[in-house]
């Protein structure tokens, strides 16, 4: 019934009297003394507080007049009459909650009187045992009855004047937003924002192509546009792969409420995920990642994308959309032993040939609005690192709201480097079965018409050769199997060397000839002569850790070789240095005046094989225990003669011995191990001594020596003990390790572990799936786990596929991006059971879609559903809750998660939870935890929000803040507050049985 219609049979000359006793007399003024509070309608009404006039009982006399008077009003009667009772206790009810909502007149008036019915309606109990005729009536009749209280409230003293105030704080808070968004925004004489328009065209253009290495069609590109080339591989935590167990804190408190594995979720899922995508939930990355890993190429994606120029994936890279790039690769602002820039030369120092308006990039930073891409820490000395990290932490200190990625091998600064300045530390995990395959299908489409028919057999060759798919493990090595593989018409090279000599062979002597370029710099050299030249510069550079050099320094290289090199010394040394430089296909000049290899993989293959040539055996055991070094070491085993390799192998194990610390002895031994399968021919004996000297360090004592380990490959097999008479630490850690010898021979040894009472080791092998043949993996490890509270990591499409096969009864599913729609159709059956399910980001994927019958207890989100979270209703079983990166909520969907009657434990982010209206409350949940960079403003609504609560977790993901926690004081069941490095005050204000933790 129409509220209108429900005045027609009340008349409001009776009406109003009768509502008007709900509320107390006010005295003029603007409510702004007293204890200072604002005035909220709890002391509004008349049946609560010291102004007390109605008692219960009164109002619901009142109520039964209004129902009356409705029932024999004129016409038909709107309701059964054997429910008038039911009607005035209802209508009783949600009168009182009048006084339960948590706002003053001026808000209420704002809302309007449809906007508070509903609020009446949701704060007061549901009516039970109503006809839809007596619900619409009731519904009506509060509207009606809204209308007229906002009416009292626009006739009180204190309104107008209430009013004005809050109009006047509105003015001001819109004001310093305002002048907030002046601060941002480019100043008006559009000097800075024409100056963008032209930055981000160039560094689009710049950054949005990659070399196809390799290629030797004659109508193949020589470079691939970057939406083409671009494979979004996953960035894993440093140190726990698996975030829901495997390493995570295994921590329990207070009835299991905060249990280790709800807040390895909450951070863990935020931590992993798609590489592209760590920057959307992190300010500032530390990204590890080896050799033609993608490292490179993923700054390039994210350059591409801030300056708005990659159109398909707006949806998924869209926090980039605003931010101004600045790509700085390390080895090129250090290439003549300058100071590392400052921000205005910041453009200049990487040769951009533009020139900003003065004070441009300190603006930009200023103004949060950078996005600073610090490539290649590993491609500066060793000494020169702690330099750069000042260098870096300067700009921290000065510059907040930007977001900072750093990029680095895996060895080259140690863990925790860049922790204690706010930054989340990834890894680039190797590439799967299904990215490899991926890499190789875009390949071969780039590569043109006449590459097709080879892309079948090479991904037949890949899936049934141990030796080809052991080096696929990362986009440069896939690219150059892709390349040989090509050219040399189905047939593949077999081993690392091989494939490297091959690939040298390809660039240096096939290019120009299979080409029909001729000799268009009037040089004509084999293959020998030119290697000979070339690895006078890699060694150069190797020897003084470096990756780029000055030109005319590298053309004085080549120009005292050259005489000695005999079918180079009639050439002109300078139109040799020319050729080589545009015509070898190993080298590059990344400015006008600096040279560098095109990959610093072959920079590390020719230092080696000079290394072995002049015999400085003691330059390269010097650097044993070097990260720049490892593949160099690897590749000059390679290099050598079984003599050679002997004398190597022995005075590396003599380094190894002289080592104090362990993690140095374990480097290099591990360094010698990897070597092993370099060596063309290795006596049976120094094998024997080198793997036994290995077996010393196993079982590896934490998850970084595991990797170390694993990176011997399927010879540490031999090594690892079984699983009896080890600790539960020990058994996680040689399970790491083998979890990650990406070989088939690793699953009879993995096995052993399935019925493992720790729940981390088993959990480690459901993390490592993904890096074995899914079907085997399938049957011979994840069938025979035992469930017991494991959580079931879903990463593709055909891992959704296996686990419906197998019949599992999964009880707790990790739902990752790698799954498409159809594998979320597919996985639709095991969710019927689920207690706990987690969807990573990027998951479009309805709530709706879980299974009606669904018992859902524990549920984390890392993405905003399509549909909102309204329907979050729906899942009333529900007791802990995770959302990440989802945003701001709307009302609507604050008050779906506020009707879990049953939610204890909330996990969120600052962004999400400032979004909470002031009227909400969670009185159940006792658990809170959340993360951000405004953590500090949070106290006044927590202590608002959640009344019952127990137990906060405050994790602050910028810097760290001063805290004062006088708000909590109305806490009166808080227990402990958690805030990590931190610095508090107000903790006085607190119970004395509040335990304060930072």
């Amino acid at each position: 019934m129409d509220p209108a219609l429900v005045g027609m049979r009340l008349a409001s000359s009776a009406m109003g009297p009768l509502l008007k006793k709900l509320l107390v007399k006010d005295g003029p003024g603007a409510g702004l003394t007293g204890d200072a509070r604002r005035i909220r309608l709890s002391r509004l009404v008349s049946f609560r507080g010291e102004q007390r006039t109605l008692t219960e009982r009164d109002v619901r006399k009142l109520a039964a007049t209004l129902v009356e008077r409705a029932r024999t009003g004129p016409g038909e009667p709107p309701f059964p009459a054997d429910e008038t009772e039911a009607l005035t206790d209802a209508l009783t009810a949600t009168l009182l909650a009048l006084g339960d909502l948590d706002m003053d007149d001026v808000q209420a008036v704002h809302l309007g009187h449809t906007a508070l019915a509903r609020r009446l309606r949701t704060a007061a109990p549901a009516p039970d045992g109503l006809s839809t005729d007596s619900v619409l009536f009731l519904d009506s009749l509060i509207e009606w009855a809204c209308l007229h209280i906002l009416e009292f409230f626009t006739q009180r003293s204190t309104f107008v004047a209430r009013t004005l105030v809050e109009q006047t704080r509105g003015q001001s808070e819109l004001t310093a937003k305002v002048d907030e968004v002046i601060r941002r925004t480019p100043r008006v004489d559009g000097r800075d924002a024409e100056f963008e328009r032209r930055y981000l065209a160039y560094v689009a253009k710049k950054h949005g192509s990659l070399t196809i290495y390799g290629v030797d069609l004659r109508d193949a590109p020589e470079k691939w546009p970057l939406d083409v080339a671009y494979l979004s591989l996953e960035a894993t935590t440093r140190a726990a792969a698996n975030p829901w167990s495997a390493e995570s804190p295994a921590t329990t408190e207070w009835g299991g409420l905060r249990s280790g594995r709800a807040a390895a979720v909450h951070r863990g899922d935020l931590l992993g995920g798609r590489a592209d995508q760590v920057l959307a939930r992190h300010d500032k990355v530390l990204l590890r990642g080896i050799a033609g890993s993608g490292k490179t190429t993923l700054v390039q994606w994210l350059t591409v994308a801030a300056a708005g120029q990659e159109e398909d994936h707006a949806g998924s890279m869209a926090y980039l959309r605003d931010r101004i790039p600045f790509v700085l690769p390390l080895r090129t602002l250090t290439r003549h032993g300058e100071r590392l820039p400052a921000p205005d030369r910041f453009l200049s120092a990487v040769d951009c040939p533009i020139t900003p308006p003065e004070g441009w990039a300190d603006r930009v930073l200023a103004a949060g609005r950078g996005l600073v891409l610090v490539d290649g820490i590993d491609e500066i000395p060793e000494a020169e690192r702690d330099r750069a990290r000042r260098w870096l932490r300067g700009l921290l200190d000065t510059y907040d709201g930007n977001r900072w990625l750093v990029t680095s091998r895996p060895t080259a600064v140690r863990e925790d480097w860049l922790t204690s300045d706010g930054f989340t530390e990834l890894t680039l995990a190797p590439m799967s079965t299904a990215e490899v395959s991926t890499f190789v299908q875009r390949w071969h489409r780039a590569a043109g018409p006449e590459a097709a028919p080879y892309e079948q057999p090479l991904l037949d060759a890949l899936r049934t050769t141990s030796d080809v798919s052991q080096l696929a493990t990362n986009p440069l090595m896939c690219g150059l199997i892709c390349a040989l593989h090509l050219g040399r018409r189905g047939f593949l090279p077999r081993g690392r060397k091989a494939l490297y000599d091959a690939a040298l062979s390809m660039l240096l002597s096939r290019r120009d000839r299979e080409r029909d370029m001729g000799t268009p710099y009037g040089i004509e050299l084999g293959e020998a002569p030119q290697i000979q030249l070339i690895q006078r510069l890699a060694y150069w550079l190797t020897l003084n850790g470096r990756t780029t050099m000055d030109r005319a320094h590298a053309e004085s290289v080549v120009r005292s070789a050259v005489p000695a090199i005999t079918e180079a010394a009639g050439y002109d040394p300078g139109a040799v240095f020319t050729h080589l430089l545009h015509r070898s296909g190993l080298l590059r000049e990344p400015t006008a005046d600096t040279v560098d290899f095109v990959h610093r993989t072959f920079q590390d293959y020719l230092a080696a094989k000079a290394l072995v040539d002049q015999w400085d055996i003691g330059v390269l055991v010097q650097h044993a225990a070097d990260d720049q070094w490892e593949d160099v070491i690897r590749m000059a085993i390679g290099h050598a003669r079984p003599r050679e390799c002997a004398e190597i192998f022995d005075e590396l194990l003599k380094a190894a011995d002289a080592e104090a610390t362990r993690r140095t002895h374990l480097r290099i031994l591990v360094v010698a191990a990897t070597a092993l399968d370099h060596a063309t021919e290795v006596a049976p004996e120094i094998r024997e001594r080198i793997l036994a000297r290995t077996a010393t360090v196993i079982p590896p004592r934490n998850a970084e020596e595991a990797r170390e380990l694993a990176s011997v490959g399927r010879a540490v097999l031999d090594l690892l003990p079984e699983p009896e008479g080890l600790d539960s630490e020990a058994a996680l850690h040689v399970v790491t390790a083998a979890t990650h010898i990406t070989d088939d021979a690793a699953l009879p040894y993995l096995r052993r572990f399935t019925r493992h009472p720790e729940l981390r080791v088993r959990s480690q092998l459901m993390w490592g799936w993904s890096r074995f043949d899914t079907v085997a993996y399938a049957d011979q490890i994840i069938a025979d786990l035992d469930p017991d509270r494991l959580n079931y990591t879903v990463r593709s499409d055909q891992q959704a596929t296996e686990l419906v096969r197998l019949g599992l009864r999964c009880l707790s599913i990790d739902i990752r991006s790698g799954v498409t729609d159809h594998g979320m159709a597919a996985v639709a059956p095991l969710l019927t059971n689920a207690a706990t399910l987690a969807l990573a980001d990027d998951m479009a994927w309805a709530l709706e879609s879980v299974p009606a019958e669904n018992e859902l207890l524990y549920l984390h989100l890392g993405s905003r559903p399509p549909a909102g979270l309204g329907s979050l209703r729906s899942f009333t079983h529900l007791e802990v809750l995770t959302l990440g990166g989802v945003g701001a909520l709307s009302e609507e969907e604050w008050l779906a998660i506020g009707a879990l009657s049953r939610l204890r434990s909330f996990f969120v982010d600052d962004v999400t939870l400032l979004s909470c209206p002031d009227t909400i409350r969670f009185p159940h949940v006792q658990v809170l935890d959340v993360i951000g960079e405004r953590t500090d403003e949070l106290f006044e609504p927590i202590a608002r929000t959640f009344p019952g609560l127990r137990l906060l977790y405050i994790t602050e993901s910028g810097r760290s803040h001063s805290y004062d926690l006088a708000p909590l004081a109305s806490l009166e069941g808080l227990e402990s507050v958690h805030i990590p490095d931190a610095e508090v005050t107000g903790a006085e204000h607190l119970s004395p049985t509040v335990r304060v933790i930072t």
